[in-house]
């Protein structure tokens, strides 16, 4: 029991110290997060903060603990893709952890990527954010994406389950027609449950029918950063 209280503690404190750390850099966040420790601690971190504030998971397993210095070197990669991605107009990036306590980011447009009430058609303003969103995913092929669909409360499960994944599939087609590797996009439809806005007003479900963009390391890129060869 004492053993178990000491595990719990040690992780409490690793997570506290990364939520903590929202302004400092992927460089740096990523070698806190690859030297979290052996792969049981490692892990259950990852699965503390490998999720956007709504409790999306992002990334997927790779089996191993990713050592400080991979981190750091993956970290750099995901600063230089933010950097780039902060150029688009509408484009708003925000640091994020994946899975495996990587670094990864999270992109969303001024448009919202939005949708009217059952339907799954991008609208003009973001098919034009996605152009310019292909554009740096092609300039980093060793990062692979995650596109979440989401709806308001109106419907059944049923009903919203489709709709959310549809609205995903419409995102990951406009990517793939401006020449992304459809091998590097994974989509998944959460129907309303993961709100960002009150489903009771109407303000609020236009808010809440949107996608959102997650980038991750992909395994090439691991692999790179694990045997020290990452530029």
């Amino acid at each position: 029991m004492r053993n178990f209280k000491m595990y719990v503690s040690a992780i409490l404190c690793s997570a506290m110290l990364l939520s903590s750390c929202n302004e400092t850099s992927n460089t740096v966040k990523g070698g806190v997060a690859g030297g979290a420790g052996g792969a049981l601690i490692g892990g259950i971190i990852g699965n503390l903060i490998g999720k956007d504030t709504k409790g999306t998971v992002i990334g997927a397993a790779i089996g191993a603990a990713v050592g400080t210095g991979a981190g750091v070197l993956i970290g750099k990669k995901m600063d230089k893709q933010k950097a780039e991605l902060e150029q688009i107009n509408g484009a708003q990036v925000e640091n994020t952890t994946d899975s495996n306590g990587l670094q990864a980011i999270k992109v969303t447009f001024d448009s919202g990527i939005l949708f009217a009430t059952g339907k799954s058609e991008l609208n003009a303003a973001a098919r034009n954010s996605l152009q310019n969103f292909a554009i740096s995913l092609q300039n980093h092929p060793l990062t692979n994406v995650q596109i979440f669909g989401h709806t308001d409360n109106t419907g059944s499960r049923q009903v919203n389950e489709k709709l959310s994944l549809e609205r995903a599939q419409s995102v990951a087609n406009n990517l793939m027609s401006h020449g992304v590797n459809n091998q590097r996009l994974a989509v998944r439809g959460l129907a309303y449950d993961d709100p960002i806005a009150d489903n009771n007003t109407a303000e609020g479900r236009a808010k809440n029918r949107r996608v959102e963009v997650y980038i991750i390391a992909n395994t090439e890129m691991i692999n790179q950063a694990q045997s020290g060869a990452l530029q």
